[in-house]
This record gives C-alpha cells, structure tokens and sequence, in this order.
C-alpha cells in the first residue's frame, strides 16, 4: 500500500518541478549572465537558477508550511515536521547559460535524513525520472504514459560506460583527469554531461554502466541517487560508505564495486 504521505510529497515535487522547469525552459533571458560566483570563477550561478529555487521553495511552503529546505542557492530552514526538501533548482548550470540542453531541476523528500521522494526533471529532453523509496523507479517522456526504470545487465567492466563530472576547482580538477586517464584504458569509454542528477537517472533508464563524482553536495544527488537505487543501482562513497562530498559512486550491479575499488586505488577522493 502506498504511504499517503509519499504520494502527496511525490506530487507536489512533480509539480514543483515541472514549474520550474518550464520557467527555465521558456523564461530564460537572451542575454542571461553570470548572476554570482561560487568555488572559482568559473563555478557560476545566473539569476535563473536563483528564480527557479524561489519558485520551488514558495510552492512548497504554501502546501506544507512547516517543513524544512536546504536548497543550492541558499535555503537553508530546519522545518518542524520531520521532512527536508533538498533542492538543487539547475544543475548544469553551465550548460544552462552556454544553451546546452543537458540540465536539470533535481527535488528530493527527506524523512529522518533519508530520501523518500526523488524527482528529476530534464525540460530539454522532455523527460521526468521519478521514485518513492520502496516503490521502484519511473520515467514519462516522448513514450506513452510511465515507464519502469531498470538498470542495464552489468557488463564486463571494460565494456562499460561510464559517466563522471570535474570540479571548478583548478587543483581538484587536474587530479580528477589524472584519475579519468587511468580509468578510461580499462572501460569502454568515459561520458561528462555535466548534471550529476541526469548522469544517475541515465544509470537508472539503463543508459550508462556506471557513474563517479567527487565533491558532490547533497541537492546534487539527493533525488538521483533513490532514483537510481530504486532501479536497481548500487550507490556509495569510498568502500563501505556512502556518498559523500569525497566520493559518490554508482553503478549495476557487478560493475560498482569494481568500479569503486578502482577509484579507491587511484585515489579519486583526495589531490
């Protein structure tokens, strides 16, 4: 039986998401700029990414007064009832002000610190990922009405595909393509979409193999990562982890811990 408190917080992050969505879709200005900086100079934030956070927040807040926030562009309210929202209202917000279509609003229900509502929406695809934990994964998109998600049967790990993102940082990032250089001879190839919350749920729809990422924060793979877990991923951090800031790491089955003990020997985590 489904949980009606899970439903009413799927639907209203559904819906939360597809308005925010649109407004970033059909209101995004032909002259957008850089609104702010974060870690460097070049990790950006645009007065889009600002509106559309707002948006989701005011939203919520009207359905469910008393819950709590912690979004990317600075929500930050402890809430009273026992659920968080964790918001990252763009990402691929690079992508976003280069006109690149690979971006995302990502919205995740938190209860007692765990994910129990995760929403991905990808307006420029035209696609939604969706999951209740305990209640498997699903996307609609240009196919008729929802489909299941499933992760692809695990390959041989040097036929894998795998996706990974760089940081802003300039030191953290030539550590990372140190890492992609050893790691790529032994798969089949190496994707960078740059959306982390897109990279899990192409996991979970069985458009990759394998995912890693260090230096993620929670709205970044808050909602992807149930997503892909309930559609039949392996997540973690470093060996016996979970994902963190130092490392998150997703796969199929038979290829995430092989994966991760890569990246532990390489040392993905630290410069």
């Amino acid at each position: 039986m489904t949980d009606p408190l899970h439903s009413e917080l799927l639907e209203l992050a559904q819906e939360a998401a597809r308005l925010a969505g649109e407004l970033l879709r059909d209101g995004r200005p032909a002259d957008l700029a850089v609104a702010a900086t974060k870690s460097s100079p070049i990790d950006v934030v645009t007065e889009m990414d600002i509106a559309a956070e707002k948006l989701i927040t005011d939203l919520i807040s009207r359905h469910r007064p008393h819950d709590g926030f912690l979004g990317e562009e600075g929500a930050s309210i402890e809430g009273t009832s026992g659920i968080r929202w964790v918001i990252d209202p763009l990402d691929g917000t690079v992508n976003y002000l280069y006109g690149l279509p690979t971006w995302s609003v990502s919205i995740a229900a938190e209860r007692g610190g765990e994910a129990v509502v995760g929403v991905v929406a990808a307006p420029m695809r035209g696609e939604t990922y969706h999951a209740v934990r305990g209640g498997g994964a699903r996307a609609t998109g240009a196919w008729e009405g929802e489909r299941a998600l499933a992760c692809r049967p695990a390959p041989p790990l040097d036929q894998a595909l795998v996706s990974t993102g760089f940081n802003y940082v300039s030191e953290v990032r030539a550590h990372q393509a140190e890492v992609a250089a050893r790691l790529i001879p032994l798969l089949r190839d190496i994707r960078r979409s740059g959306s982390a919350a897109i990279d899990l749920c192409d996991l979970a729809a069985g458009r990759l193999d394998g995912y890693y990422e260090r230096g993620l924060n929670a709205w970044d793979v808050a909602a992807g990562d149930l997503i892909a877990r309930e559609a039949g991923a392996l997540t973690g951090g470093r060996p016996g982890e979970r994902p963190s800031r130092d490392l998150t790491v997703a796969g199929t089955p038979g290829v995430f811990e092989p994966l991760q003990s890569l990246l532990e020997d390489f040392g993905a985590w630290h410069d």
